[in-house]
């Protein structure tokens, strides 16, 4: 049996969660719930198999491979893995620049 990965969530994929929440939660509580457990159930689930996320496309043109993202329509689980870890690094609505945001983010 493998053994499963620790999953650890940067600070700024914590905030875009809570953003993403927020914003959602002003029309329908009860749909930010049910997104708030779909994205943390997905992003938990890489403790197995993380590999099965693809690679990030607009990073992956600049060529970027480190980082993927699982895909939980409309938003983006980006992650990483190191040493043994994962590390959720982003949840973005996907209708926006995810590429300006993402290397926005990797040049901070």
């Amino acid at each position: 049996m493998n053994k499963l990965l620790q999953v650890h969530w940067a600070g700024v994929a914590e905030q875009d969660l809570k953003d993403m929440l927020l914003y959602i939660a002003e029309d329908s509580p009860s749909n930010a719930r049910m997104v708030f457990e779909k994205i943390r159930e997905k992003a938990s689930s890489l403790n197995r198999l993380p590999e099965r996320g693809r690679i990030v496309p607009e990073l992956q043109e600049q060529g970027i491979s480190l980082y993927r993202e699982l895909i939980v329509s409309p938003w983006r689980i980006i992650y990483r893995i190191a040493d043994k870890k994962v590390y959720v690094l982003s949840v973005l609505d996907s209708r926006q620049n995810v590429e300006d945001i993402l290397l926005k983010r990797l040049i901070k």
